[in-house]
């Protein structure tokens, strides 16, 4: 074996067995397993939901004459004002608040990493300026900037995303600087700034890489806070736009017959606490997992 096929087999063996390790102290943590499983049933029931229900008839299509009806064997979660099948819609309506919350994290973590990540390399008077931006950000409620958001850019699942995405954005500045700032002043950093690599490769190839298990266990975390925020706008009507079955639309259109039909609030409303409690368990989990500090 070659001197270089052996630095690539220790290095691939490294990784494998970081991965092994985080995964060995994963399963030990029952409620982050729990919280994977079914998080995992609620992902494959939304990508197969079209295998199970219409579109057009079950989800936003009427039946007038099936209208209002208790939950039973025919329709599980009962039906709505407009005869339109309760359980199906929330299974279509995983989708909207799983891609609604994952792409806005997304959003999140790219610029807040890119932020984070520069100010705390650069520091300075450019750190100070990105710090206090995130300050001005982090004091105003990230439901209220998200409204402020979407009634610039307009209402649509897009610039939902988007608006969730910007309100999420300073905790991912925090976590990225701070994660830097521990890590820029090691061996490895040096080294790469004597032989000449420029700063933006430094940063985005030796520091970031080595600050992803914060950033893995942030966006895990903010992706349920990011299902809640866009749940809040769509309840207050600057969400995905009806007929879509989004759990907050489907929140508020229940609440006018929350008295008499309490069956059409409850359900969408348990329908976003567990999918933000799985998310809450892996996250606790991941984040046991992959601190070295915490690793037995």
């Amino acid at each position: 074996m070659s001197e270089k096929t052996g630095v690539k087999a220790s290095k691939l063996y490294k990784k494998r067995s970081t991965v092994d390790m985080a995964w060995r102290q994963l399963r030990r943590n029952k409620g982050a397993l729990i919280g994977l499983a079914l998080l995992f049933i609620i992902i494959v029931g939304a990508l197969a939901a079209p295998l199970i229900y219409d579109y057009n008839t079950d989800v936003i299509g009427m039946n007038v004459r099936e209208r209002m009806q208790w939950p039973s064997a025919k329709h599980l979660c009962g039906t709505d004002e407009l005869g339109r099948d309760i359980f199906a819609r929330i299974v279509y309506g995983a989708r909207y608040s799983l891609a609604v919350g994952v792409v806005a994290v997304i959003i999140a973590l790219i610029v807040g990493v890119l932020l984070g990540s520069a100010a705390g390399y650069i520091g300075g008077t450019f750190e100070n300026v990105v710090m206090r931006i995130c300050d001005i950000f982090s004091s105003i409620p990230s439901v209220l900037m998200a409204i402020a958001v979407v009634s610039a850019l307009g209402k649509s699942t897009l610039n939902l995303m988007i608006a969730v995405g910007i309100a999420s954005t300073a905790p991912f500045v925090r976590v990225a600087r701070a994660a830097v700032l521990v890590v820029r002043g090691e061996e490895y950093v040096e080294a790469a700034r004597a032989i000449g690599q420029p700063d933006w490769k430094i940063v985005l190839i030796h520091i970031i890489p080595n600050c992803v298990s914060q950033i893995i266990v942030q966006a895990t975390l903010r992706v349920g806070s990011a299902i809640i925020s866009a749940a809040q706008l769509s309840f207050l009507g600057l969400g995905v736009p009806a007929p879509a079955p989004e759990w907050g639309s489907m929140l508020s259109a229940g609440r006018l017959y929350i008295r008499d039909y309490s069956y059409m609030t409850l359900f969408p409303g348990i329908a976003i606490m567990i999918t933000v409690l799985c998310l809450n368990l892996l996250g606790d989990g991941l984040r046991d997992a992959l601190d070295p500090k915490l690793k037995r």
